[in-house]
């Protein structure tokens, strides 16, 4: 499982960013969501990497 955290606010990225931190279920700053660790979702994480922090966590 991986926590994805939103560390940044989103106003200036870009419109594929801003999709991409709502597709991962973020919508305020210090938000949180447990996510699994598929292909799909750190793809996801890389293209935001700069907005978001990731945490690993045992399950």
């Amino acid at each position: 499982m991986l926590k994805v955290t939103l560390k940044k606010s989103v106003i200036k990225a870009s419109k594929a960013q801003r999709q991409t931190v709502r597709g991962l279920g973020l919508t305020k700053i210090n938000s949180s969501r447990l996510l699994g660790d598929t292909p799909a979702i750190r793809g996801m994480i890389l293209k935001v990497s700069h907005l978001v922090a990731l945490e690993e966590v045992s399950d």
